[in-house]
């Protein structure tokens, strides 16, 4: 018997007030910021950088570089795949919208949806199946359909009416590139985007994505250090207004400066050919308190916890239906 999906979508405002609510992956960039004694200064300084960011790169009748601000919402996505037996629904992902505050105008624009993307599923795979299937080998492989089952749900969110009743245009999501792959400068340069890098060799983070219909290009913004890495379904350059793409550019640059400061915050900025390094010492801290080790072992804890209660007690469901929809 083939089961229909569907989703429920909950909103919340990331500002320097947010509190993660008890059934927030505690592994997102969002919700790792707001914990601790540092919690209220770190979401405060997060926000700043964002606005700062934006206003620098929308600079155009912006003379003072404070006419717009960005607001932030978290958007987590639930499954319902059992109302008989479940009250609520499983958590699936949870990614940021992003809305645009014109101070000269006192019109609030709408931003990109997608941005940062965070993901049980995902969590599961990388951090329990593919550790699990790598194990004592001495070479490197991925098990048979990996990250379909993820791919399959991510479309069907993201082409479900509930989907398109809530968001006017498909999502952008946003990361940094991969310390495992080298990146070559092109002569594309966009007015937003910024400087166009390529490669061939796509990374296993860009093949996953692959698998949720998404595309990557890779753009390093004026006076960034290092490229990004943007996933899309259409066209990246003609979709999306520029102040739309700023949106996204500003908050995860911001965060991957927080996160990965020795390349987004790197004391000298990527050449013609770049490779990422995260042993990279030339860099620059942010003043924002963050804990990259609690983070990684975090996620192994949260892809165990997604094993137990919804891969194995739905495995055969899950299988039947992911195979159904790739005939679709």
């Amino acid at each position: 018997m083939s089961k229909e999906f569907t989703f429920t979508i909950k909103s919340i405002c990331f500002d320097e007030n947010y509190r993660p609510a008890d059934n927030t992956r505690i592994t997102t960039n969002f919700a790792n910021l707001a914990r601790g004694m540092s919690r209220e200064e770190n979401l405060r300084n997060t926000l700043q950088m964002i606005d700062n960011r934006f206003n620098a790169l929308a600079h155009w009748d912006n003379p003072k570089g404070d006419r717009y601000g960005v607001e932030l919402e978290i958007i987590s996505v639930e499954m319902n795949i059992d109302a008989e037996n479940r009250a609520s629904g499983l958590p699936l992902i949870e990614i940021l919208k992003t809305n645009i505050v014109d101070k000269k105008t006192n019109e609030r624009i709408e931003g990109i949806v997608g941005n940062n993307f965070s993901s049980y599923v995902r969590d599961y795979d990388f951090s329990v199946l593919l550790l699990d299937h790598n194990k004592n080998k001495s070479t490197f492989s991925t098990p048979e359909k990996f990250g379909e089952l993820h791919g399959n749900l991510f479309k069907s969110f993201i082409n479900s009416e509930t989907y398109k009743a809530n968001f006017k245009k498909a999502p952008v999501i946003c990361l940094s590139v991969s310390t495992t792959k080298e990146y070559h400068r092109t002569e594309n340069e966009h007015p937003v985007l910024g400087v166009e890098y390529k490669q061939e060799d796509y990374s296993l983070t860009d093949e996953y994505f692959q698998k949720m219909g998404l595309k990557v290009r890779y753009f390093m913004p004026k006076n960034s250090a290092a490229p990004l890495a943007f996933y899309f379904t259409g066209d990246l350059l003609s979709d999306y207004t520029n102040l739309e793409l700023i949106s996204t550019i500003s908050t995860m640059e911001s965060f991957q400066k927080i996160y990965r400061p020795e390349i987004y915050n790197a004391n000298s900025v990527a050449g013609q050919s770049y490779q990422p390094s995260l042993k990279n010492q030339d860099y620059s801290l942010t003043r924002i308190v963050y804990d990259r080790e609690e983070r990684s072992r975090l996620a192994i804890e949260q892809g165990k916890f997604v094993e137990e209660q919804f891969i194995k007690p739905y495995q055969a469901i899950l299988e039947q239906w992911s195979a159904n929809y790739a005939l679709n």
